[in-house]
């Protein structure tokens, strides 16, 4: 025992494990990759996200709805359903679609406008930001212009105008925000800021789907997120479990280029394609985090078993560097990743379900949005998962769940509608955006 103690005084204490770092030390102090999953309030009763999801008190910025219409309403406050009907223009520029829409107030799509740049970042793999930006502003004018025009609609007879702020990358969100507040303050009307990921969740609130009601609990999987929410209104979403490493979008990236498959698309549908070819019984792969009795996902670990799995088909089939796989293997192998990483997302979510049911939080519906909420295969194994346990299963239209002009402007609609709106003589956009943890006001 003693020359163990003695080897491990001597280890730098950053190579040591969590569970061998002084149990003394608060946890401000601790290194930032070693603070526990869940953040809890004084009370004890909240439950919420890992740190990269939420606020830790680190952020300058934190995401909460303004208290007031601070550039004006397009109709005379308080909404109701006999308000006279509006415009709204939705700008949305976080990545490397430039994309808008026009809708109406009732939440009817009048038009929609992308500019795909897949063909642009597909040699390299995942998006360059600074191409990203170049091509948004060679596309952002024409792109409202060419969805107003088939709106029928002329700038000035919008009712107000809204654009994603946040989170995403800082250069390509100012060039769709800038345009957007642009002609919010030409022609003085009421600017909406949209946070890109609660706008992902509202649009399970998009007519003329059946009608979702808060409070409700929604999984949020896309290309740069993995988080699970509770959400009780409008601007009061609380992270209650998120992915500690990787998003699922991210590892299915991850898995379509170790497969040769094209990714300037998304990964994602490339290995969902690939998968429908396999077995997953064929490959075994872990489910993640089995033991863990959170409700935080972990992608990293999947990821690598994978590599290690492509690796051994490789050297077992004599595959050189520059080749591939025969097909059936490949899609063995994309059969086995998806079907272990869609168990680790239900086990997650009935977690979270079976606590919203403990605590009597009132919540029977869960809603999955986000891009990789159009993959079959998820859709389908959460769906029954709502079936067993007796709740209510929503998610956008598959062509909805990726990024687009719609989300930008319903979620401006639903702003607008509660009242509130943003100043248009703002500039600010947030690469990290996090949800505001919400005041302590009883369940949500």
């Amino acid at each position: 025992m003693l020359p163990l103690l003695l080897l491990l005084l001597l280890l730098p204490m950053r190579s040591l494990p969590l569970r061998l770092l002084p149990l003394h030390l608060p946890a401000s102090q601790l290194p930032t990759r070693h603070l526990p999953s869940r953040l809890y309030s004084s009370s004890g009763a909240q439950w919420r996200g890992v740190v990269k999801a939420v606020d830790n008190g680190k952020h300058k910025h934190t995401y909460a709805y303004p208290s007031s219409a601070l550039s004006g309403l397009p109709f005379p406050p308080p909404y109701s359903a006999s308000s006279p009907p509006f415009f709204v223009l939705g700008v949305e520029t976080s990545c490397d679609d430039t994309c808008a829409a026009v809708l109406l107030s009732d939440g009817t799509v009048l038009s929609e406008a992308k500019a795909s740049q897949t063909d642009l970042h597909e040699g390299y793999g995942g998006v360059v930001p600074n191409l990203a930006k170049g091509a948004h502003e060679a596309a952002i004018g024409p792109v409202i212009a060419r969805a107003l025009a088939d709106a029928g609609v002329a700038a000035a007879e919008l009712g107000a105008v809204a654009a994603t702020v946040g989170p995403g990358l800082e250069i390509c969100l100012r060039v769709g925000a800038r345009a957007a507040r642009g002609i919010a303050a030409e022609h003085g009307l009421p600017f909406a800021a949209v946070h890109h990921l609660e706008a992902h969740i509202l649009m399970s609130r998009l007519p003329p789907a059946a009608e979702v009601t808060f409070p409700f609990l929604a999984l949020l999987v896309s290309g740069g997120h993995c988080q699970l929410l509770r959400c009780g209104g409008l601007g009061r979403c609380e992270v209650v479990g998120g992915t500690l490493d990787d998003s699922l979008g991210e590892a299915y990236d991850k898995v379509a280029r170790m497969l040769g498959l094209p990714v300037g698309g998304g990964g994602g549908p490339a290995v969902e394609e690939l998968a429908l070819e396999g077995d997953h019984r064929n490959v075994k792969l872990p489910v993640p985090m089995q033991q863990r009795k959170d409700c935080d996902f972990s992608f990293a670990g999947l990821k690598n078993a994978f590599r290690m799995a492509n690796g051994r088909a490789r050297e077992l089939r004599g595959v050189g560097e520059g080749e591939e796989l025969p097909r059936l293997d490949r899609a063995d192998l994309a059969a086995s990743f998806q079907w272990s990483a869609v168990r680790h997302l239900e086990q997650r979510v009935g977690r979270a379900m079976g606590r919203c049911e403990e605590e009597g939080a009132g919540i029977d519906r869960l809603v999955v949005v986000g891009g990789v909420a159009a993959n079959a295969a998820v859709r389908g194994a959460l769906e029954r998962l709502c079936g067993e346990r007796g709740w209510q299963f929503s998610a956008p239209e598959p062509r909805l769940c990726t990024d687009n002009g719609v989300m930008a402007a319903w979620a401006g609609i639903e702003k607008l509608r509660a009242g509130v709106s943003d100043d248009a003589g703002a500039d600010e956009v947030f690469a990290r955006y996090p949800f505001a943890r919400p005041r302590e006001e009883g369940p949500l």
